[in-house]
């Protein structure tokens, strides 16, 4: 494989799950009380729509079980193998 990728000169890059089964519940449940909350007019403006674009990305994340954000500074909360 690592002869293929160079001759053809590309370069790909794997996301590894680096979210474990208790983040990826937590994230996906504050996204479904930040939705909650803006669909309800709790909360408004544009503090309700960052926290709906914030759970959005929370939602994101916990369904793909990756965070980009974990890479810089090595955060990992799977367990290990």
């Amino acid at each position: 494989m690592n002869q293929f990728l160079q001759k053809n000169n590309k370069k790909f890059i794997t996301m590894n799950t680096n979210m474990g089964k208790v983040d990826r519940i937590v994230r996906a449940i504050i996204a479904v009380i930040f939705g909650i909350l803006y669909f309800t007019g709790v909360i408004s403006g544009t503090t309700g729509i960052i926290l709906l674009i914030v759970g959005i990305v929370f939602l994101l994340t916990a369904f793909i079980g990756f965070c980009p954000l974990y890479l810089p500074f090595g955060f990992n909360t799977c367990k290990k193998k």
